[in-house]
């Protein structure tokens, strides 16, 4: 998929689609952060774990973005919209991890709300719904902070670090997404 060079700005972060150049710090990023990450994700932690995820980009279904602190240039996060969905749908699934040198330090709700920008003023989208084990209190934290709702709880719904694990269901659409928007930053609900 030929992703546009956008670059999203924040106030301390900026966001754009992965490339080659984002292999080691996203490799360094992951083995530093694995424990930190353990049993929600796993991040690309070697040269070939890397290749296989940005070969995935090539596809008009998947979109990696990473999140890069300002100040110093370090990856702060890797925000994930898979299995893009066009026609009646124009869903996706949101997947994402953080450094966790960064953590609960407001930089992934940034993220996450250029991410949301990208979703849906970039790629046009309607839906973004990310599924989240009951257990990841910060990550529900996140996506509640930034407008999604709980849509539902799917039991076994994905094989993670070897297991079947609940999930619950939050979902976001390109109305809300623009009416928190608006308000949040005092703006008509249409830009």
């Amino acid at each position: 998929m030929d992703h546009p060079s956008q670059i999203l700005t924040g106030d301390r972060t900026y966001l754009r689609p992965l490339t080659a150049a984002d292999r080691d710090p996203l490799i360094a990023m992951a083995s530093a952060s694995r424990r930190f990450h353990s049993p929600w994700a796993t991040a690309p932690a070697t040269a070939v774990a890397f290749a296989t995820y940005l070969e995935r980009t090539a596809s008009e279904r998947f979109v990696a973005l990473v999140l890069y602190e300002r100040t110093n240039e370090r990856l702060a996060g890797v925000f994930n919209l898979s299995e893009i969905v066009r026609g009646s749908f124009q869903n996706a699934y949101l997947g994402y991890y953080a450094n966790a040198s960064f953590a609960r330090q407001g930089l992934m709700t940034e993220g996450l709300r250029l991410t949301l920008k990208y979703a849906f003023k970039v790629l046009k989208l309607h839906r973004v719904e990310a599924n989240i084990q009951p257990g990841n209190v910060a990550s529900i934290k996140l996506v509640r902070r930034c407008g999604f709702t709980r849509e539902g709880f799917s039991p076994r719904y994905l094989k993670i670090g070897g297991r079947w694990r609940d999930h619950e269901r939050w979902a976001i659409r390109a109305d809300n997404w623009r009416r928190d928007r608006a308000q949040r930053l005092h703006l008509p609900p249409n830009r």
